[in-house]
């Protein structure tokens, strides 16, 4: 099998290929140079490749880039159903046309995560149906007898309304993935023809696995290994003969000379293995054919030592940095150790340092335990970013190095890299600034500033919301996801999709509640799909028994139950009551759609009649907005463009009649501002501070303050202020935790912060 080699080389913050790249974590940016092997016929997308890997970029701003330009993109890396891609492209720069690398032949079975979006060929294939692609996007199967796939048509292309072919083909394609399947993607139709064995095709497989040339093996301590030699080609293929070099070259042998090797049969040779000492013992197998465009096979050999250990890296990386610091996501960098192969990052939360280390000889995935903490990454890559991150968390990092394959690895467990980093908490700036809740203007103020805001499509929720934000680690490398209404924690294996998982969007403001229902067109519009109001629950077992129903507290018979989630009687009235952790979320949550789409082409949106307000505005107030919440806030922020205010500031819900929209001059009454609201609403940012802090208290303004340290020491103090924000000059701050108590005409709140 040939192993592309383009001509572009490729850049990434200082990494060295588009493999390096791909090691990235999810929503970190990435800056990559390589050859373009598509143009307009897959529509806004460009797959990028160099001689490591391919990555593909997202974005009509890459609308004029040509099927072989050398391009250098930057954006953000994005999971799409699977895929990993660039999107969105922030910006690129067109270095001209190249040549295009040659298509890699692969076999069916050799197509997995490690040639992800490179350009491939496969030979003799069938397709398993007959008649014509359907107009439009399509999936087909094609199979070579043993291993079937999908070839996505892309209605884009000159393919669709074609005929199938009928017998075998051979197929050029980019390899796709859409959820846990992998994809051929052809370009166009001559991207299809009919298959024509060549004279001579090498083909190298271990243990029934192909290798392609310039692939791993890891021999282990495995005495003797069999190597198959394949020829797909119709002639006679020679092989004159089997070498070995590397650092450890004389730890291998062979008793294998040459071999003829009729078309589609194959030859072995044996791999022999004595270990010449301790440590890794790394060869490398060349096989000589006059295969035309292999003629040098090469497998890399890894083998173990005496002490059944790879070798341990003499030191731990260093200086390790934090460029990326959200409420709901941080990334971490560090520079490498030499001679590493590999790094495990672990994590734990509430500022509790990492205890313990990893054990020799032992397979980590992410999400799995070790010592106090939990492993965020494993793999070469210089940089990380945990998942489910959530606001004002202070995390603490240990980085190991190690070396070797799977249950032989060697980790360097003195003095390992150590950090720590506190998530942001709320970021409001002066989001509200033109907001007056004491305004008869302030709901319609309100409705304006939330609305119109970037539309993210219904089905993007699971690339957007659910792979960024809400999907968590846990053990050997899998994932889960926790239903919002019952509380249940389901365990899968990536990538995430809802029809395998059993889950869907729940609309918390229900889709037949919507003045404009139906509003799952196509194209959907906005409110079916703000990502607000969705939530992830169980199909069956919590969105369907919710249904339409309003939500309440059941003070009669329960009629179904599954975890924390019930279907039941408040008096006469059927209601369905959610666990108490996503009572205030879902009220927040209805009160932002009544009051976001309320007016919108002359539509009134509020409350339906059977949904009791009063009771939404308790468990507003009873289950105040924690850090999950503000950091989902952020990142929906970051998404759409605009705030639930609601999440924001538990003092706006004082003045709005959710029954129909109207104004309430009075605010909360009797009831006022306590000062568990002026807690929630002290909002200080950014934290930790370095040069400047902004201190408000959302609804009302700041007459006093003052800010000691941790021990008690008085640092500042201001009174008979009138300010609605205190921008705070930090950079005479020493660095630590300190106290900042404000005043406001409603009572006194206090929260820490920090000054790096």
């Amino acid at each position: 099998m040939l192993a592309c080699v383009c001509l572009a080389s490729l850049s990434v913050n200082a990494q060295a290929t588009i493999a390096d790249a791909r090691n990235f974590a999810i929503g970190q940016t990435v800056t990559i140079k390589g050859v373009v092997t598509n143009g307009s016929e897959l529509g806004p997308i460009r797959y990028v490749q160099d001689g490591t890997a391919a990555l593909p970029a997202y974005g009509t701003t890459l609308n004029s880039v040509l099927r072989g330009d050398s391009i250098t993109v930057t954006g953000t890396l994005y999971d799409y159903s699977g895929l990993l891609e660039i999107s969105p492209t922030t910006s690129f720069t067109n270095h001209g046309a190249v040549t295009l690398p040659n298509p890699l032949p692969v076999p069916l079975s050799a197509i997995n995560e490690m040639i992800e979006s490179q350009l491939v060929r496969v030979d003799n294939v069938t397709f398993t149906t007959t008649g014509s692609f359907a107009s439009g996007n399509s999936t087909v199967q094609i199979s070579d007898g043993t291993t079937t796939m999908d070839v996505r048509i892309n209605g884009t292309t000159n393919i669709d309304g074609t005929a199938i072919p009928t017998g075998p083909v051979s197929i050029i394609a980019l390899v796709g993935q859409f959820n846990a399947n992998y994809q051929l993607v052809p370009r166009a139709l001559n991207d299809i023809f009919a298959y024509v064995p060549p004279a001579k095709e090498i083909n190298v497989t271990i243990g029934g696995t192909t290798y392609l040339t310039g692939s791993q093996f890891a021999v282990g301590t495995t005495a003797s290994t069999t190597v198959t030699i394949e020829n797909t080609g119709a002639g006679n293929l020679t092989v004159s003969g089997a070498s070995f070099s590397g650092a450890n070259a004389a730890d291998y042998s062979t008793t294998f000379t040459n071999a003829v090797i009729a078309g589609g049969t194959s030859s072995t040779l044996t791999v022999n293995f004595t270990a010449g000492g301790t440590g890794s013992r790394l060869g490398v197998l060349t096989i000589a054919s006059d295969d035309s465009d292999e003629s040098a096979y090469v497998i890399n050999l890894y083998g173990i030592g005496t002490d059944n250990l790879a070798t341990e890296p003499a030191a731990n990386p260093t200086n390790l940095t934090f460029p990326t610091n959200k409420p709901y996501t941080f990334s971490g960098s560090f520079t490498p150790s030499a001679n590493t192969e590999n790094y495990l990052v672990v994590y734990t939360k509430n500022g509790t340092p990492v205890s313990g280390a990893p054990v020799d000889g032992t397979t980590y995935k992410r999400g799995d335990v070790v010592g106090n903490g939990q492993v965020a990454y494993v793999g070469p890559a210089v940089n990380f970013s945990p998942r489910h991150v959530i606001a004002n968390e202070t995390y603490n990092i240990a980085v190991f190095s190690y070396n070797g394959p799977e249950t032989f690895e060697n980790y360097k467990t003195t003095a390992p890299l150590t950090g720590t980093i506190t998530s942001q908490g709320e970021q409001i700036g002066n989001y509200y600034n033109a907001i007056d809740h004491s305004s008869p203007t302030f709901l319609t103020s309100l409705s304006a500033l939330i609305n119109p805001h970037t539309v993210i499509s219904y089905t993007n929720y699971k690339s957007t919301v659910m792979a960024q934000f809400e999907v968590r680690d846990t053990t050997l490398g899998r994932s889960y996801v926790v239903c919002s209404y019952t509380g249940e924690r389901k365990v899968f294996d990536d990538p995430f999709d809802w029809t395998a998982v059993g889950y869907s969007r729940e609309h918390t403001y229900s889709h037949s509640w919507m003045p404009t229902y139906p509003a799952d067109g196509n194209p959907a519009k906005p409110e079916y799909s703000d990502q607000h109001n969705l939530y992830p629950v169980n199909q069956n077992q919590a969105n369907s028994p919710r249904s339409n129903l309003p939500m309440n507290e059941i003070t009669g018979s329960v009629v179904f139950n599954y975890m924390n989630g019930s279907v039941g009687y408040n008096g006469p009235q059927l209601v369905y009551e959610p666990r108490e952790e996503q009572k205030g979320n879902a009220a927040r949550a209805m009160f932002y759609m009544a009051t976001a789409y309320n007016g919108i082409s002359g539509n009134n949106w509020q409350l339906p009649t059977n949904q009791d307000q009063q009771i939404l505005k308790t468990w507003h107030n009873a289950d105040l907005p924690d850090n999950y919440e503000i950091a989902r806030n952020e990142y929906i922020f970051s998404q759409q463009g605009n705030r639930n205010p609601y999440v924001d500031s538990v003092q706006f819900t004082c003045y709005v009649n959710f029954s129909n929209m109207s104004y309430i001059a009075a605010g909360c009454g009797d009831l006022g501002i306590n000062e568990q609201l002026l807690q929630q609403n002290l909002v200080v940012f950014p934290v930790p501070a370095q040069t400047e802090m902004f201190v408000q208290v959302n609804g009302t303004q700041i007459t006093d303050y003052k800010i000691v340290s941790i021990s008690g020491q008085l640092i500042e103090n201001k009174t008979n202020l009138t300010a609605d924000v205190l921008k705070l000059n930090t950079t005479e701050y020493k660095a630590g935790t300190y106290l900042i108590e404000v005043e406001t005409p409603f009572g006194k709140a206090t929260k820490s912060f920090i000054i790096e």
